[in-house]
């Protein structure tokens, strides 16, 4: 079957490619998702994602190798396998980044995405509850809403303790600063997730031009004799499937998929592909590298008042907060469990903030086993996490071998810089200042983790070893700039050296951005878009 464009991946990103490219009917458009639907009622309501961690329906499941900097333990790498991708299952959290993020991705050789040039694109898929402003916007698709009235007073608690201690309140993280302690917004709409899934593809489902096909793994992409990219080889249902494309087609696959179905195809590292068996198409070596991602740790605390521990760990608890949910959309089963936090500066000596802090007024352990569900300790509690803005660390994402049916191997190389481990310090001393200021007096009973026991810096950075983990937001493995030799995308999204191709998705950042990528995701597809429809014109 033959289609203008063909679009691998029906996540964050490429369900916005699908709406815009298909909204206009010029176009022919297919778009293919490895996973199913996204119709399960834990996909709707924001607390469902605690659902959805270990549900190989819906995610990956993916783990590292053995993380040298973290004592050789595996991390769990969670990724969205259903339309909408990882913003079906994330935690809804919506920050776009700091302005010198795009600065920097400008300054890299990539004209036109610094930061007023993506702050249009931003508002565009933004409807912000408060309405249109020079930073947001009011008619776009992603709903976005503020927590800061339904906030548990143990994390108004947090707020004072922060401006107690000299630091910044900033009431909008996406507004003219990053800097400072505050409330996150996240992307819901009248108390359900509001993701590109349900807000974009949903309604361009209606266009007659746009095909979808679910359950279908890109397992390589096709060529034509003058070795452009021509098409796309799909495993569905057990079937092999090809597909053709007369313009483009768009990886939008996310940043451990993207990469791995390029090296499937020949385009990557020459000497990588040949130990595999695979035939070099195009020498393309930073395919998989710069990988980036954001490693945190969390400190719990022991609460004197009742926090969110006693609601969510009883079943009489868990029932008023769900008849509150069904009754009005509010409450704590409509927000995330992360409500506060902010973006610091761990030193007098950084140029601008370089860590995100996150406040929860729950205290609960990750489970390690997919069986285990995610239950809160059984005592009041609340915790804090903390993980560096801008790590310094890169990894990669390479094939363990040449059957699509393996998973690729995903190597982070966490703390291998020694600038991350000095910000995981800063980290965990900013966190015990916080929770020993005065505001926090009244809440505070005990250090539970690491405890008081664990002080010098030698310690601590054992503590953070043995128990950080990924915040999921694995990004860079294409990454955009002018030079195939150490990027993959030029800043058109096009692949050096292969037409036909784009990719856009976060595999293309040339850096990871502060805090969470979802919204900087969806950027970049809104703004793919439109460059491809500039071309196809």
């Amino acid at each position: 079957m033959q289609f203008d464009f063909i679009i691998v991946g029906a996540g964050s990103a490429g369900c916005i490619l699908a709406h815009r490219l298909s909204e206009d009917g010029r176009h022919s458009v297919l778009l293919l998702e490895a996973g199913g639907g996204d119709r399960s009622l834990w996909l709707k309501i924001p607390v469902g994602y605690a659902r959805s961690y270990y549900d190989p329906t819906v995610n990956w499941m993916h783990w590292s190798e053995p993380e040298p900097g973290l004592n050789n333990r595996r991390v769990y790498v969670p990724r969205g396998k259903v339309l909408g991708g990882s913003g079906a299952i994330n935690a809804m959290v919506f920050v776009r980044g700091a302005a010198s993020d795009f600065e920097d991705w400008k300054a890299a050789g990539n004209p036109g995405w610094g930061a007023d040039d993506v702050l249009p694109w931003f508002r565009r898929l933004e409807t912000h509850a408060d309405g249109a402003s020079r930073w947001h916007g009011d008619d776009g698709p992603i709903h976005v809403t503020p927590m800061r009235d339904g906030i548990h007073p143990v994390s108004r608690a947090f707020l004072s303790a922060c401006a107690e201690l000299g630091y910044p309140l900033n009431p909008d993280f996406n507004g003219a600063t990053i800097e400072g302690a505050g409330i996150y917004d996240i992307n819901t709409r009248r108390g359900l997730r509001s993701h590109s899934g349900a807000e974009y593809l949903r309604p361009a489902l209606k266009h007659r031009n746009l095909q979808v096909e679910q359950q279908a793994f890109a397992e390589h992409l096709l060529f034509d004799d003058n070795g452009r990219v021509s098409g796309v080889a799909v495993r569905q249902n057990g079937q092999r499937r090809l597909f053709t494309a007369r313009r483009e087609v768009i990886l939008a696959a996310g940043a451990v998929q993207s990469p791995a179905l390029l090296q499937r195809s020949g385009l990557g590292d020459g000497a990588q592909l040949q130990a595999l068996d695979i035939g070099v198409r195009h020498h393309l070596p930073a395919v998989g590298q710069n990988l980036q991602d954001h490693l945190c740790t969390s400190f719990y605390y022991r609460s004197r008042r009742p926090t969110l521990n006693a609601m969510f760990g009883s079943l009489t608890g868990q029932a008023l907060l769900t008849l509150r949910y069904l009754l009005t959309r509010q409450g704590p089963f409509a927000m995330s469990v992360n409500q506060a936090g902010g973006f610091f500066r761990g030193s007098e000596a950084a140029a601008r903030p370089n860590l995100q802090l996150y406040f929860n007024p729950l205290s609960y352990r990750i489970p390690v086993s997919p069986k285990a569900g995610l239950k809160p300790e059984p005592y009041h509690g609340f915790l804090m996490a903390i993980s560096a803005c801008r790590p310094a660390s890169r990894g990669e994402i390479r094939l363990a071998s040449p059957d699509p049916s393996t998973a690729p191997v995903i190597a982070p190389r966490y703390l291998s810089a020694d600038r991350d481990v000095e910000e995981a310090l800063q980290g965990m001393h900013l966190m015990r200042r916080i929770a020993t200021a005065p505001a926090l007096g009244d809440w505070l009973e005990a250090e539970v983790s690491p405890s008081p026991a664990v002080q010098d810096d030698a310690a601590l950075i054992d503590y953070f070893r043995d128990n950080s983990g990924s915040i999921y937001h694995l990004c860079g493995s294409c990454a955009m700039g002018p030079d195939s030799r150490g990027s993959v995308v030029d800043h058109s999204l096009k692949v050096h050296g292969v037409s036909g191709l784009r990719i856009a998705d976060a595999s293309v950042f040339p850096n990871i951005t502060a805090g969470n990528i979802n919204a900087p995701t969806m950027m970049v597809a809104e703004k793919a878009s439109a460059m491809v429809l500039a071309d196809a014109r």
